[in-house]
């Protein structure tokens, strides 16, 4: 299969193992509560890939440490990029790590910025078999507190909706980009279920088991819920050819954003468009204006 043809097909569906595919389709045919129990256990387990070689220098150029998220009771490693006191935050999406966004951020230190990124929980380098959304916001508010401040943060896919979601509420950065972020939680639990080959209905159980876990409709943590308060210049990047989160998502968004900016690309998809050069010079532009 070659990379143009990969990009075609949602990463989960790349990622999540055969013998998990066909032991969801056998319980979804025993019991679709079963199988949306199994769909919830998997949903918080991330895939790990080998590193890309365009990561390499930033992982080994970076200043890795280990450290301890008091909120979530998790240890995580946090990478230090570059050399200024101009500090931009990035963080990964689902199945990412800390340097995913290494083509940006090593335009960002020819311009004179730092960046600080992390591995979430159970992704990456960071220790654990599970994660999940509120971990990620967690870890965001504590960074903000041990190094920041920051100038800017650009989140891509869960990290653009946890990043929304932190700043409606407490972090405080000038200037947000997000790329090929999710605009609804029930979107996302369909989506995956449909990736896992099952029925609509596991769909729906799953989204509310999940309710009734974290007790409040997490629909509540959705991009365009979260961006009816962000109120800070925000540049919205999205693929239409991405088939990962449809870009319907971007237009939710940056309607309820009260200073946003959007970019439509094509062709580029849910992953391809961290490494594009447009993409990179627009994102640099836009947090150097």
């Amino acid at each position: 299969m070659n990379k143009k043809d990969k990009n075609l097909i949602p990463v989960q569906t790349l990622l999540i193992p055969k013998y998990i595919i066909y032991s969801g389709k056998l319980l979804n045919f025993i019991s679709p509560l079963l199988a949306s129990r199994f769909a919830a256990r998997i949903f918080l387990t991330p895939f790990g890939y080998k590193m890309p070689e365009r990561e390499r220098k930033m992982y080994e150029n970076s200043k890795r440490e280990e450290i301890f998220v008091q909120k979530i009771k998790r240890k995580i490693i946090v990478y230090n990029y570059g050399v200024s006191e101009k500090k931009v935050l990035l963080v990964h999406g689902w199945s990412g790590s800390g340097t995913q966004l290494s083509m940006i951020a090593d335009q960002l230190v020819k311009h004179g910025y730092s960046t600080v990124s992390f591995d979430a929980p159970a992704h990456g380098h960071s220790p654990g078999k599970r994660s999940m959304l509120p971990h990620f916001i967690e870890i965001i508010y504590q960074l903000e507190k041990s190094h920041g401040p920051f100038e800017a943060a650009i989140g891509h896919s869960l990290g653009g909706m946890s990043l929304l979601r932190a700043i409606k509420f407490d972090v405080s950065v000038k200037k947000l980009v997000i790329i090929g972020t999710a605009n609804s939680i029930t979107a996302i639990t369909k989506n995956f279920v449909n990736n896992l080959q099952l029925d609509t209905k596991v769909g729906i159980l799953l989204k509310a088991y999940f309710d009734d876990r974290y007790g409040e409709n997490l629909d509540n943590y959705s991009g365009s819920v979260s961006a009816k308060g962000v109120t800070i210049p925000t540049l919205v990047i999205h693929d239409q050819d991405d088939v990962d989160v449809h870009y319907s998502s971007a237009h939710e968004i940056i309607k309820n954003l009260e200073k946003g900016k959007l970019l439509i690309t094509k062709e580029l998809g849910h992953r391809r468009i961290l490494g594009n050069k447009n993409v990179i010079d627009s994102i640099s532009e836009f947090i150097l204006e």
